[in-house]
């Protein structure tokens, strides 16, 4: 007889599919590694058996406890088919952004679900990362992964991932490309295949509203980056410690949208029912290999999960047209707004340090109603509007001589190119009262109530 002790022991050995159609015209071999074979039906099965058994030798948890961490699904539900083989609880921190699928089928193995708001700081109390933190120093034997800084996050891929790849591919693999979150998948896999051959290239895929990409070109971490993103699974406002941007040759950034269709098209085209940021890492990396990729390259593209966790979002075209992505009326995009202004000028800006007497000039001499402020080393740090100008002088008269950088309010969002005006629209109000976007060469614009209002005209 042939059969396994436990499903856990299935987790793995999960096969390379040949793209065929999405990738037509595309020079070498690309192969997607199909991670919705793990039981879990995603590629997080194999860092939450790891995890586990690393603390089990660690001594951190014993038997009857509970585990707890902050998760967007995928990890949960890995660390909750661990632990009914193992005999733990399971309580899982989420974003209130992820599908209600994965918090059902969370629910439905047996794992209490905590929702957490999604536009808040991590280190807010109200964040699922704290919220997982506070719930593992009040309950006693429980454990908390991490899987953001758990290095047996990495190591798991460098152990399967990486080896399984360079046995299917015959070690003929040249290109590796991945969808960057924790960054245990990419940084495991690459690091083993890099050991055997350092000339493969790895491609990590990013998020608009994501830090990873410009801190990896600049080394600065910039907040101006990070604003609200649909895409699940990817991208991040923080940088884990499983993200060894040493071994990442580059980022590639791609929009809600184009990773969307991406997912929906792999589906129709090629049969492979996946998820979201599935759609994020053929998009992307597609759009590397038609410029780059050789005849006798291999490139290999990771897909973390199934398409089921997506039901009712990316496909469920009601919700596809709500948000822009299946146009049930042609909206404009940033894009359009900013390429039909045109405006050579650039966006005006001015320094915390001048004063607020000084800003009312600038406005009246700009005749614009908001500006962005900026500190010492250019980086937006606030915004100021004439309406808070002239609220905060009714108060107090003598703040005209006071430094704006006093009085501002926080920094406008950034958005993504290729945000829509409905969408963009539902992102300006009290507290925000403009948009900022960067182009194509990472020029900065604004993009004002009145840019909207013009578009949505036209």
């Amino acid at each position: 007889m042939k059969y396994y002790n436990s499903i856990i022991d299935t987790i793995g050995d999960t096969p390379l599919v040949r793209l065929n159609k999405v990738n037509k015209g595309i020079k070498g071999t690309i192969l997607a590694k199909v991670e919705y074979f793990n039981p879990g039906q995603s590629v997080k099965d194999r860092i939450a058996i790891r995890m586990i058994e690393d603390a089990e030798k660690a001594g951190l948890i014993k038997p009857g406890g509970t585990i707890i961490e902050g998760t967007s699904g995928n990890t949960g539900f890995g660390l909750a088919l661990a632990a009914i083989g193992k005999g733990y609880k399971c309580i899982f921190t989420m974003a209130d952004k992820q599908s209600k699928e994965k918090i059902d089928i969370l629910r439905a193995v047996g794992a209490e679900v905590v929702v957490c708001p999604t536009n808040v700081e991590p280190d807010d109390p109200r964040s699922y990362y704290s919220v997982a933190r506070r719930l593992n120093r009040e309950i006693p034997n429980s454990l908390y992964p991490n899987q953001y800084d758990n290095l047996s996050n990495t190591n798991a891929h460098y152990d399967t991932t990486g080896p399984e790849v360079w046995r299917d591919t015959d070690g003929r693999i040249t290109h590796f490309a991945a969808g960057v979150g924790t960054g245990g998948t990419i940084c495991g896999t690459a690091k083993y295949l890099k050991e055997r051959n350092p000339d493969v290239v790895t491609i990590g895929l990013d998020t608009y509203g994501s830090v990873f990409k410009k801190y990896k070109e600049t080394g600065i971490f910039d907040e101006g980056e990070i604003y609200p993103y649909l895409t699940e699974g990817i991208g991040e406002d923080i940088l884990p410690k499983n993200v060894d941007f040493s071994l990442i040759d580059l980022f590639i950034k791609v929009t809600d949208k184009d990773a969307a269709i991406m997912s929906r098209r792999l589906s129709r085209e090629e049969g492979l029912f996946v998820g979201w940021s599935c759609g994020t890492a053929v998009h992307g990396a597609l759009e590397y290999a038609r410029d780059y990729l050789k005849e006798d390259d291999v490139m290999v593209i990771l897909l973390p999960d199934h398409g089921t966790r997506y039901l009712a979002k990316i496909y469920n075209d009601a919700w596809m047209k709500d948000h822009g992505f299946l146009e049930s009326r042609e909206f404009a995009t940033a894009r359009d707004i900013i390429h039909k202004r045109n405006n050579k000028a650039g966006l005006t800006t001015i320094g915390k340090s001048v004063t607020v007497s000084q800003a009312i000039q600038v406005l009246n001499r700009q005749g614009i109603s908001q500006i962005p402020i900026t500190d010492e080393t250019g980086h937006i740090v606030g915004s100021l509007t004439d309406s808070t100008i002239l609220n905060k002088l009714i108060d107090d008269p003598t703040i005209k001589d006071v430094p704006v950088g006093e009085v501002m309010d926080k920094p406008f969002k950034f958005v993504g190119l290729d945000n829509t005006v409905d969408v963009l629209s539902s992102l300006i109000d009290r507290e925000n009262k403009a948009l900022l976007v960067r182009d194509e060469n990472e020029e900065t614009h604004i993009i004002t109530q009145a840019d909207l209002l013009a578009a949505i005209s036209i």
